[in-house]
């Protein structure tokens, strides 16, 4: 019982589907030429109708599983879609209406970088969805690996040139005045270092004598001055060796004299004998 009451409403809905298509009219074809349109408002219909159609089959290029074939069709019929779009942008706008090629944003791939114009089947062909990854299609946006040619030594001989020892480095003038600032940079620095350093010594050496006079004074010994040596001087004992051995030293030229004349007194006497 149910199922005939069933029959029946879905045999009503269908009739009153057809009776309100009657009352409609004939659908409204798209026209084939854009330029055959002379309403506005219809040429922008057509267009928001083929923008529609374009993301319809935009989605179902998506799937990578309806076969070569399909998808190939697919990206023609898109591409198709895409031009068609164009031909009532420039009618809507001939018609006073806004200019969308303006507003119209780019194609672009999977990184973000907008697909070439030039892609292989004519100018403004563009691949979507799984029509990029078809046979022939994906090295179309794979980019091409920079090759590194290795230079010999023969063109890398050929690359030197006087520039290269540093030769005309002074031809300019550049290079001197720079130096010129840097040395006298270098210069005053120099000297206010030598002037701090030379500041300290004479406040050392005036410190130094004003303690050798106050402990003189204290020692009763009026009038000395203490004296403060800058170099190291040496202790009682090297004193010592040293005295030891210049003696020794002199005691050597000495024996070395006395037995040079006795040698040549003994040669005399020879040379008189003979």
């Amino acid at each position: 019982m149910a199922r005939n009451e069933e029959k029946a409403q879905s045999m009503l809905n269908r009739f009153l589907a057809g009776k309100v298509e009657e009352k409609k009219g004939p659908k409204a074809k798209r026209p084939y030429l854009a330029s055959e349109c002379r309403d506005l408002v219809e040429a922008d219909k057509w267009r928001s109708q083929i923008i529609r159609d374009i993301g319809k089959k935009v989605m179902e290029i998506q799937n990578e599983g309806l076969g070569e074939h399909r998808i190939r069709d697919l990206n023609d019929e898109i591409n198709k879609l895409i031009r068609e779009k164009g031909h009532w942008e420039r009618r809507i706008k001939e018609l006073g209406g806004p200019d969308y090629s303006r507003t119209t944003s780019k194609v672009t791939d999977s990184r973000g970088l907008e697909v070439a114009e030039m892609t292989g089947k004519g100018r403004g062909y563009t691949y979507f969805g799984a029509a990029k990854k078809l046979p022939g299609v994906k090295e179309l946006f794979e980019a091409e690996p920079v090759k590194q040619v290795r230079r010999s030594r023969f063109a890398m001989h050929r690359a030197i040139d006087p520039d290269y020892y540093g030769f005309r480095d002074e031809e300019d003038g550049v290079l001197e005045r720079v130096e010129v600032e840097a040395e006298k940079l270098m210069r005053m620095q120099a000297v206010l270092d030598w002037e701090e350093k030379d500041a300290e010594r004479q406040a050392a050496i005036k410190s130094g004598a004003v303690g050798g006079k106050g402990g003189a004074g204290g020692a009763g010994g009026e009038g000395e001055e203490r004296f403060i040596a800058y170099v190291p001087l040496p202790d009682q004992q090297a004193i010592e060796a040293k005295i030891l051995e210049m003696k020794r030293t002199d005691l050597l030229s000495k024996y070395t004299s006395e037995a040079l004349l006795h040698q040549q007194a003994e040669a005399r006497s020879l040379l008189n004998k003979k």
